[in-house]
């Protein structure tokens, strides 16, 4: 990433100056500010319903700033999977449920005590459907990671420490036309499920590839390569 980014946040607010813990725990990643470098998905995100709402536009200064780039070929769909566990699955879980998640906690979550910014997969309402079918043992790793190019939300941007909140600057707010965005967002949203249960249902399981059962039994862990292996 170069040391100036810029960035859109979607909202029904204008939001001049973020504030640090100002969203909620159950985010994807926890409290932070999340942005996008893709304005039309900012757009999208500004419009819940079919109200106007207001996408904002800010410069973000990366320098000495500790970035987590979920993107990279170091990390894995699997610590993606921990991430959301930790921040927002974390009640009404079966037994089993349970026992998934604190396996993946324990060898796939990644600490982000020192980090300042993250980057990562938009835990949408589909792209959140996708990893709680693995969870419940119904898809594979590769299938999940599959599933991740679906619908085409990108990633997101979050500040996540306090440090972050100092680097950025706003810029300008634009008002977001709710009747045209809210459907590309329900479109989207539809689109990836349907190219989803259309992938699963016509994608043969290879005989390599881990249901979320199999991670457990075999002990696998973050460093192993058949986890590698099945990311694209």
């Amino acid at each position: 990433m170069s040391e100036k980014i810029i960035l859109y946040h979607g909202s029904k607010n204008i939001i001049e100056k973020p504030i640090f813990h100002g969203g909620k725990e159950t985010n994807d990643y926890g409290y932070g500010f999340y942005c996008t470098e893709n304005i039309e998905l900012a757009n999208e995100w500004a419009c819940p319903d079919d109200n106007d709402g207001y996408t904002n536009e800010y410069e973000l200064d990366l320098s000495n700033l500790q970035v987590l780039d979920l993107t990279k070929n170091s990390y894995n769909i699997l610590n993606w999977v921990a991430l959301l566990l930790q921040y927002r699955m974390p009640k009404g879980l079966t037994p089993n449920d349970e026992r998934v998640r604190s396996y993946i906690l324990d060898h796939f979550f990644v600490d982000m005590s020192n980090i300042d910014v993250i980057k990562g997969y938009r835990a949408d309402d589909s792209y959140f459907s996708f990893a709680r079918d693995f969870v419940r043992n119904s898809i594979t790793v590769s299938q999940l990671s599959r599933a991740m190019e679906l619908g085409k939300l990108g990633v997101q941007i979050v500040l996540h420490s306090e440090k972050s909140f100092g680097h950025i600057r706003f810029i300008k707010s634009y008002v977001v036309n709710g009747a045209e965005y809210y459907t590309k967002r329900v479109a989207r949203d539809r689109s990836a499920r349907e190219e989803y249960l259309t992938a699963t249902r016509n994608t043969e399981v290879s005989r390599d590839d881990l249901f979320v059962m199999d991670i457990i039994r075999q002990e696998v862990k973050n460093d192993d390569p058949r986890i590698q292996r099945t990311i694209r």
